[in-house]
């Protein structure tokens, strides 16, 4: 008998609907909080034009100037007749052929393009995150191992670690690391902020590679053994490239939730993106807009780890 595939068409139209319904609630949200939205004063908080300015190094005059499209160049002849070339803006030019400028005097501006807070936050919380995951991913590795380790000296101070460190609030081991240990070790802010996230990370992994290792059927192990492996080597071929496919879902929801607890490396005095929404908000007073797209920014970092986690995942359960 075959089987009639089921219409889906249907339930797209469902999603769209609340989707829509959703929106529709949050305009008319706002509608009742009387808030005027300024979005056109964001994008400067992304990239804008930064002006330099452009000074004479002596007391000299100006013996020529050429215009050139949007910008002006200027020859200016000082007293000993050493000449000095600059190159500004043609509508920021503040001189005319002939005139005397003392030294230090502004000739023009030179503009281009700078990275603003927003896009310098965005950057600090993404190389935060990638160095915290990679550490935190090596520690978890080894302290999962050491927790299924026979030593009992090994998988009493895997045990000790994990527990203390999943015990305690983040922002607390933030705190410690920086006012304690990084005063008596002479730490930088990022180094001890980085040192925080990483074992607070490891701590988790490590519980996710202990019980994607004991997922495996003993069995495996054995008839690795059998095959002339030894431990380690049974280990390292055999179980946990299939422990990792059972990881894979754990690990990317761990270092997703890493992501966002970079925001916490704030109070140590580092401007992630959060920090640097929170400084936008106090001279842009567009507090709703500046949130909004700091939580985009948050999109734009979890949402391709969470596809690539997907994809992998898939890839991985095909070659079973």
């Amino acid at each position: 008998m075959i089987k009639q595939k089921k219409v889906q068409w249907p339930w797209h139209v469902l999603t769209v609907l609340v989707l829509i319904g959703l929106a529709g609630a949050l305009y008319y949200a706002t509608s009742l909080m009387s808030y005027e939205w300024r979005w056109n004063r964001v994008p400067q908080y992304f990239a804008y034009q930064a002006e330099e300015a452009q000074r004479a190094t002596e007391a000299s005059t100006v013996i020529e100037l050429v215009r050139k499209g949007d910008t002006a160049e200027v020859v200016l002849r000082g007293e000993d007749g050493k000449e000095q070339r600059v190159t500004v803006a043609d509508n920021s030019l503040q001189l005319a052929e002939g005139d005397d400028v003392a030294e230090g005097d502004v000739i023009g501006v030179n503009r281009h393009w700078a990275a603003g807070p927003l896009l310098w936050g965005l950057w600090t919380t993404v190389w935060l995150s990638l160095v915290s995951g990679v550490l935190g991913l090596i520690i978890g590795l080894a302290t999962g191992l050491c927790r299924l380790s026979n030593n009992p000296t090994l998988r009493d101070l895997s045990t000790l670690y994990v527990e203390l460190v999943r015990g305690t609030p983040l922002l607390v081991q933030i705190f410690i690391f920086y006012f304690f240990i990084g005063t008596v070790l002479n730490l930088s802010r990022e180094f001890a902020g980085i040192a925080a996230l990483s074992l607070f990370t490891g701590a988790y992994v490590a519980e996710i590679i202990r019980s994607g290792v004991q997922s495996i059927a003993r069995g495996q192990n054995e008839a690795a053994r059998s095959l002339g492996l030894n431990s380690s080597q049974s280990m390292r071929h055999v179980v946990l490239p299939q422990a990792f496919k059972r990881v894979l879902p754990p690990l990317a929801g761990q270092f997703i939730s890493l992501v966002k607890d970079t925001s916490l490396v704030s109070v140590i005095a580092i401007t992630e993106l959060l920090k640097s929404g929170r400084e936008v908000i106090t001279t842009s007073f567009s507090p709703f807009e500046i949130l909004f797209c700091v939580a985009g920014l948050y999109l734009l970092i979890n949402l391709p780890l969470s596809h690539f986690a997907s994809r992998l995942e898939r890839r991985l359960a095909q070659s079973d």
